[in-house]
């Protein structure tokens, strides 16, 4: 990773548990469940991410593929050619670092080849067998992504994180990726019932446990349409209210839409209750230069 790009990393890390981070959405997809095909087209892309980091916004995440559950996967090629040139474009010339929304080892590393900084794997380094090592050798950070291929509404959803994060984080040792650039994220609306979905951010304080910080992206997911009575997930008021109630709970870095709303909410939360640093065996997380 080239100097820049450590300086950038490292800079973002350093905010984690000082206040709340929040990390913008850029999907350049046409069929993202709620602002499929906006910024799909080059122009629109660079100006949304502009925009997003202007109103306040500490990264931005660049997705190729939709995630949403029951979209169809796209081939490598075809997710590579949507990012390529939105990261060339963006990286180093915006004040914020990027980050690459990726289960594929291949994408994620073109796109730390371009100046991406952390990557951030849907498939928790166990989709893909290359992209542990991928990251290590990148140097990059990576968010490690809990799901599921399937609901099952009589497990419990915390004690099945625990063991998926067990297991990433053993390919993660392995891979040399240092526990300093991980970051956790429960994944919600990822092979979850309702119900789960709402335990997971209603039990969040349950997964500092690992001292690494927490990232949460409840952003217009369905689940919170049968939560505000109406049926209307995307309402920003959900969205809001949820992320609230994940930074009580230990969340350290919000994945949104809507960037000005939440740095302006997180600003004044985090006045009324100051964040504090995830805590692990060896004490607080000590942000180093690799």
């Amino acid at each position: 990773m080239r100097e820049d790009a450590q300086a950038r990393r490292d800079g973002l890390l350093r905010l984690v548990g000082v206040r709340p981070v929040v990390m913008g959405i850029l999907n350049v997809t046409p069929d993202s469940f709620s602002d499929g095909g906006r910024f799909q087209a080059f122009d629109a892309a660079v100006a949304h991410a502009r925009r997003m980091v202007a109103a306040g916004c500490d990264i931005v995440d660049i997705g190729g593929e939709s995630t949403r559950p029951g979209a169809t996967g796209v081939p490598e090629a075809l997710e590579l050619d949507r990012i390529e040139a939105v990261v060339a474009a963006l990286a180093g010339a915006l004040a914020a670092p990027l980050s690459i929304d990726t289960y594929k080892a291949r994408v994620a590393r073109r796109a730390t080849e371009l100046g991406a900084v952390l990557v951030n794997d849907v498939g928790g380094l166990q989709r893909d067998a290359a992209m542990a090592d991928t990251i290590a050798d990148a140097q990059a950070a990576v968010v490690i992504v809990h799901g599921r291929s399937e609901k099952d509404e009589t497990i419990d959803i915390i004690d099945d994180m625990r063991a998926f994060f067990d297991r990433s984080l053993a390919i993660a040792d392995r891979a040399g990726i240092p526990r300093r650039h991980v970051i956790l994220d429960p994944g919600i609306g990822f092979g979850k019932t309702s119900r789960q979905n709402r335990a997971a951010i209603a039990r969040l304080r349950e997964l500092t446990a690992y001292g690494l910080p927490l990232l949460v992206g409840v952003s217009r997911k369905s689940f919170l349409g049968s939560l505000t009575g109406d049926g209307a997930e995307g309402t920003l008021v959900g969205t809001l209210a949820a992320n609230l109630a994940a930074a009580a709970g230990g969340a350290a870095i919000f994945r949104v839409h809507d960037v000005a709303e939440h740095v302006a909410a997180l600003r004044v939360f985090h006045a009324v209750r100051p964040a504090t640093p995830p805590v692990g065996p060896g004490g607080l997380i000590d942000i180093k230069t690799s």
